[in-house]
């Protein structure tokens, strides 16, 4: 019999969540990973609200949370009491994923695991984390836990101290496959994944899901840009790309083996020097007529769209456009790296009406709450999107660890933030300009919606 790892991707505790086609993909890279080791894995994926479904159980499950054609939707939430930390808040804290005794129910009928490994995401999210070791540990108190993620890697110290994983591991995962297999199992390793060459890795183990409504696929590492706010550098230092005719390749097998048909790209430079990725990406799905859907919610760049990649874009199937303008203040454009203009909105906005889309479609990220921002500053961003035919969003700044931003974060923040994760939820909009107040911040959520 094979030795057994269980996966585990936990919940999220938050005020507001959204499965805006999330899905665990560096797990299930890992979970390919062990396999080509020759280990079976198994999942429990916490924020799968179809997996309660198909166990058998003695706790009645609840329905699947409903979902959008496009393969996205709410998540399954109970309400729970929110950490004292956060009691300033005056709105519903929320457990988002299945019930902890479903979650237990499924973990104990699992065979007992050599180890185990679960995932982290939101520094801020870590609650969620924390509550599921402990029931893992209850379960199986003799097996090591292994912890991974965004929030390890950005929160090193802090989730050692307060977790209760076993290891905490920062950083790729793949760099640490000899140490599980070889110094935490005591087995012998066979398959070392090179993360330098992205086309040599396996796919993601998506069978694993119970209901894979979308999968996103990765088509690079990293981004050549350096954005003050963003922790894509510290999460991965350098920029790796695949073959686009190998992510087409990926892209058909799961459409034909698992039949999903819409897909989303969480790439920071999809676009980035287009020749090399974008436009042969592009070309190569329309030639082999998948019959499929894409999704973009992370901020596309503007600058790089122009007549000929807009119309392959439309022609390609994308359907959800999401871009980063930030904000239209010039001054501050040049302090976030400067990847972005006014006239590149204009422009892609232009290019993009003309290859067929609608103006609900192009919707544009504008930063809200970021140090020294004032609200003045948002609203007239948020009217400049509007009077050019186009969709803002509000994306409220979280403050990152490691990121550039970072101190003067810290100095502008009333919140110990190096002290506590918990500080850097965007609901608090901790950060935020003594002008940008609650009640300006719902006026200017409804003129984002166009109230």
């Amino acid at each position: 019999m094979k030795p057994s790892v269980l996966l585990v991707n936990p919940w999220i505790y938050d005020f507001a969540a959204y499965d805006y086609w999330m899905k665990p993909l560096g797990l299930m890279y890992m979970a390919s990973y062990l396999r080509e080791n020759g280990l079976e894995v198994r999942l429990v994926d916490c924020l799968d609200g179809y997996a309660t479904q198909a166990a058998s159980m003695a706790v009645t499950p609840r329905r699947p949370p409903r979902r959008k054609p496009g393969g996205h939707g709410k998540f399954l939430r109970q309400r729970i009491v929110a950490p004292p930390a956060l009691d300033m808040i005056a709105r519903p804290y929320h457990r988002y994923g299945i019930d902890p005794e479903i979650f237990t129910a499924m973990v104990r009928s699992v065979e007992k695991p050599r180890a185990i490994l679960a995932t982290s995401m939101m520094t801020y999210w870590y609650p969620g984390v924390i509550d599921a070791i402990s029931i893992l540990k209850e379960i199986f108190p003799e097996i090591p836990v292994i912890l991974g993620g965004i929030y390890t890697t950005l929160c090193p110290e802090h989730a050692r101290a307060h977790t209760g994983a076993d290891y905490v591991l920062a950083g790729a995962g793949e760099g640490y496959v000899d140490l599980i297999l070889e110094k935490i199992m005591g087995l012998s390793l066979s398959y070392r994944p090179d993360s330098k060459n992205l086309d040599a890795l396996p796919y993601p183990a998506w069978d694993l899901l119970s209901h894979p409504d979308q999968l996103p696929v990765l088509t690079s590492r990293g981004c050549p840009c350096r954005c003050p706010y963003c922790a894509t550098k510290i999460l991965n230092r350098t920029f790796r790309r695949r073959d686009p005719r190998r992510v087409v390749d990926e892209i058909a097998h799961w459409r034909k083996t698992l039949g999903v048909k819409n897909f989303s790209f969480y790439d920071d430079a999809l676009l980035v020097r287009p020749e090399e990725m974008a436009i042969p990406l592009l070309k190569d799905i329309i030639i082999r007529h998948l019959d499929t859907v894409f999704h973009c919610p992370n901020g596309l760049h503007l600058s790089e769209i122009t007549p000929y990649i807009a119309t392959l874009l439309f022609r390609a199937g994308f359907r959800t456009l999401r871009f980063g303008l930030e904000t239209t203040d010039r001054d501050r454009q040049r302090a976030l790296g400067g990847k972005v203009e006014n006239v590149h909105f204009e422009q892609a906005t232009a290019y993009l009406r003309e290859a067929g889309y609608e103006a609900d479609d192009i919707a544009v990220y504008l930063l809200c709450g970021l140090p020294g921002q004032s609200a003045g500053e948002i609203r007239e961003s948020i009217r400049y999107v509007r009077s050019h035919d186009a969709r803002p969003i509000l994306a409220e700044y979280s403050p990152i660890p490691g990121t550039a931003l970072w101190d003067a974060a810290r100095q502008s923040s009333p919140y110990p933030l190096a002290e506590e994760p918990l500080f850097h939820n965007n609901s608090l909009l901790p950060c935020a300009h003594p002008t940008l107040t609650t009640l300006e911040y719902h006026a200017m959520k409804r003129l984002s919606r166009g109230n």
